[in-house]
């Protein structure tokens, strides 16, 4: 019954572990990402890749075409094989983006595979993080020219000026602080 118990303990914390660093991308938090990845992980986007510093440099502060992000996960299967663990994640990426020719909103569906191991981390206690990741795009759609929500939604105005969401300065960061008020 341990090993049962051990084995859904060790596919939270690798679900909780992709929930943090699709979070961490949205926020362009280095220290949310870095929580998530070995220092010697590897990664391959297919239009990027590289070591984790490469990784890391990428994403934050992120291009300044992209200006928001937005990662919906789905469903994430996972096969652990002692201190390894191959998990795939569906992804649905939302990014604002303008290459020039004003807001655009885009969106991708894809499916990171991610190669996990258990290791010590810097405390000495047994961590899940991601070894190795590869994404696969199943489809890309372009929206067209982003709308402008900025100042409130399907014609109602916003109360305060928190309530957009944002890449970096996001209410949710002072949320979790306890300094929301």
């Amino acid at each position: 019954m341990d090993h049962v118990l051990n084995e859904m303990l060790d596919r939270e914390a690798i679900r909780a572990c992709v929930a943090r660093l699709a979070r961490g991308e949205d926020r362009r938090s280095a220290d949310l990402i870095r929580a998530c990845w070995w220092p010697d992980a590897r990664f391959d986007y297919g239009v990027h890749g590289g070591d984790f510093d490469a990784y890391l440099a990428w994403v934050v502060p992120g291009a300044d075409a992209i200006k928001d992000t937005q990662h919906l996960l789905g469903q994430t299967h996972v096969e652990i094989d002692g201190a390894t663990a191959k998990a795939e994640t569906h992804v649905f990426s939302y990014h604002r983006v303008d290459m020039g020719e004003g807001d655009r909103d885009t969106c991708i569906g894809g499916r990171y595979l991610d190669s996990f191991e258990k290791r010590a981390n810097a405390a000495g206690e047994p961590e899940w993080r991601i070894a190795d990741r590869v994404m696969l795009y199943d489809w890309e759609q372009d929206w067209g020219a982003a709308a402008n929500w900025s100042k409130g939604v399907m014609g109602y105005p916003f109360t305060a000026e928190h309530f957009p969401g944002r890449a970096k300065g996001d209410f949710s960061e002072r949320w979790f602080a306890g300094d929301a008020a």
